[in-house]
């Protein structure tokens, strides 16, 4: 079985599962998320069976047919492990496909339930290493012990997290390069090596207005760029890797829950990610997304309606009546298109494609 050429991290939440599940069949086969379960209460198998997240998960494995992927719980405590383990096991154990995560920052415990389970499934472990800023060369010596509590028949997946990326940190990529050549020297053996790192940016109510397009630089292809560009011995066997089309910070967030009373559009070009903040409630809300959609449409580089479930929606929604909301969507379908569109170009941008 092949390597993916995208990893993107996602949450267990229906629209990502839904936009995963709406790719192109081409396109979905070189797609492998790394998907993340939500904080939640319980610390017994029982009580987390009857968490919110248990039957986006089933989905999660439903949509996965022959492709591989991830699934974490990077906010799990340490009371939660033993029952995490059962569960994530047994999603392990259904397809061999999805495979455990573990990282040098989680507690012994976990690092080796999450160990035991790829050596039983034969699945494989993914090891996600968290570099938020620079790069710390004692982080090489943590993931050096963890491997060493991994049978060596077990394969690994290398995942360096590099989070945001937001375009206030321009020394990533020479960071990241510096990980790379530390973690990559401790094991020949690396299945996957993931360089995951960028977002779409945190919408705040001052950031623009109502209907305005909002343009942010695309940090994370900058340094895709510049790091296969240095043409290191790994060069063909790194994986490039993103949040999608939300922040870190919204893998955090429990199902449910009030938000406010907007929404965004959102839309991927090959510098810039592009936002529109629209209303999702009063009078004036079907005009208004239909004239955000309308312009999102408009731009010098929006693709075709054919290029994939996010753009076809984005043109049909610009072009319905004003006078009628139907086809103008939810905030759970504003993220499902943009996810679509966003994994669709991102994996026809990637070489081999």
């Amino acid at each position: 079985m092949s390597e993916p050429l995208y990893v993107p991290v996602l949450p267990v939440r229906r629209h990502a599962w839904k936009a995963y599940e709406n790719l192109w069949p081409g396109i979905q086969a070189d797609v492998a998320p790394l998907w993340n379960l939500p904080p939640c209460a319980g610390t017994t198998v029982e009580q987390l069976k009857a968490a919110p997240w248990q039957k986006e998960l089933r989905r999660v494995r439903g949509v996965h047919r022959r492709h591989p992927g991830w699934i974490d719980a990077p906010f799990a405590r340490d009371a939660q492990i033993p029952a995490l383990a059962v569960i994530l096991d047994e999603y392990s154990a259904l397809n061999h496909l999805l495979r455990p995560v573990t990282g040098p920052d989680r507690s012994e415990a976990q690092q080796l339930a999450a160990g035991e389970t790829a050596r039983r499934r034969a699945c494989g472990v993914g090891v996600r290493v968290r570099m938020p800023g620079a790069w710390d060369e004692a982080v090489a010596e943590r993931v050096a012990d963890l491997l060493d509590r991994v049978d060596r028949q077990v394969s690994v997946d290398l995942l360096l997290d590099l989070g945001a990326v937001p375009p206030g940190r321009p020394d990533a990529g020479k960071e990241a390069l510096r990980a790379l050549d530390a973690l990559l020297s401790l094991t020949a053996t690396w299945r996957t090596v993931a360089l995951l790192g960028g977002a779409f940016p945190r919408v705040t109510e001052d950031m623009m207005g109502l209907g305005e397009l909002y343009e942010e630089p695309r940090g994370d292809w900058d340094i895709w760029q510049e790091i296969r560009a240095v043409r290191r011995k790994y060069h063909a066997q790194l994986r490039y890797g993103d949040y999608g089309v939300q922040p870190p910070a919204a893998l955090a967030t429990k199902p449910g829950g009030g938000g406010p009373p907007w929404g965004v559009l959102r839309y991927t070009t090959g510098s810039s990610f592009v936002l529109c903040r629209v209303l999702n409630k009063g009078p004036d809300r079907a005009a208004g997304i239909r004239v955000a959609a309308g312009r999102i449409r408009d731009l010098p580089g929006f693709r075709t309606a054919a290029a994939s479930v996010g753009e076809s929606w984005l043109r049909d929604c610009a072009q319905g009546p004003v006078t009628t909301g139907q086809g103008t969507g939810t905030p759970a379908q504003w993220l499902l298109a943009g996810e679509v569109q966003h994994m669709t170009y991102v994996v026809r941008s990637l070489p081999g494609t």
